[in-house]
């Protein structure tokens, strides 16, 4: 049981729970926070959409930009856009940034962004508004076929900003990236300390996402600012296998 003490969540024994999970979660010599891995329990590391609508996304290529360290010291929080819509290039070198595939270790397929014990526990999501070429709608990014699988169509820039707490950026972009993780991926190697490493990983993949939109002359945002259900409910995640946890805002950024 939990209540609540002004802004403050405290658990049952009365101590915030913010800071009873980073107690419960540390690593101390003598005791590591995990589990012992049970391997025929291993969770699927892919989810699979058999019935969703494919679409391919463009090969990758070379592409001239910016160099890594002038991305990085060009990085902002971009909150106005407009300008022409984004293409599918430019959304296929966003997702690759993301998450993509760049080598193969036995079944594994090793991404772009770096995961704790490589389980990959995150999935990524697009709420499409604005895409050269690309219906509106929900989709899912298929990484082992750098692919999108279509889950709804349709126009749904308002619940995607009412979900981010009422936030326009998240209606005026061209499309919002929402980042979730099935937590059971880490769990069954890391007990509870899985929550910590979940956290982290996304954070990974929206950084490179971040660095990607400036090599694109794109913008983006990324928020933690989000109503969970409501966003859960837009991806059609159950809220506690699989939960959101981040979201970026993505669009061509005006002056």
């Amino acid at each position: 049981m939990t209540q609540e003490q002004g802004d403050r969540i405290l658990c049952g024994d009365r101590i915030p729970c913010g800071e009873l999970f980073q107690r419960e979660t540390k690593h101390a010599r003598g005791r590591l926070v995990g589990g012992d891995m049970d391997w025929s329990r291993q969770p699927a590391p892919y989810k699979d959409y058999p019935e969703a609508l494919a679409i391919s996304l463009a090969p990758l290529e070379e592409a001239e930009g910016p160099s890594l360290w002038q991305a990085l010291a060009q990085r902002r929080s971009q909150r106005r856009f407009g300008g022409a819509a984004i293409n599918l290039t430019e959304l296929s070198r966003l997702l690759w940034a993301a998450q993509g595939a760049t080598a193969r270790a036995g079944k594994l397929l090793l991404r772009t962004a770096p995961s704790a014990g490589a389980l990959y526990p995150v999935e990524t999501y697009l709420i499409v508004h604005r895409v050269e070429g690309l219906e509106p709608g929900v989709y899912h990014y298929d990484v082992r076929r750098h692919a999108l699988e279509q889950l709804q169509r349709g126009d749904f820039r308002q619940q995607a900003a009412s979900a981010a707490l009422d936030q326009r950026i998240a209606r005026d972009a061209d499309l919002v990236l929402a980042w979730t993780a099935v937590f059971e991926r880490s769990h069954w190697k890391y007990g509870e300390r899985a929550y910590r490493y979940v956290y982290l990983d996304a954070g990974h993949i929206a950084q490179n996402v971040a660095l990607a939109a400036v090599a694109l002359g794109l913008g983006s945002c990324q928020l933690a600012a989000l109503y969970d259900d409501e966003v859960n409910a837009l991806l059609g995640v159950d809220g506690e296998q699989e939960s959101v946890l981040y979201m970026t805002v993505v669009g061509r950024p005006v002056a």
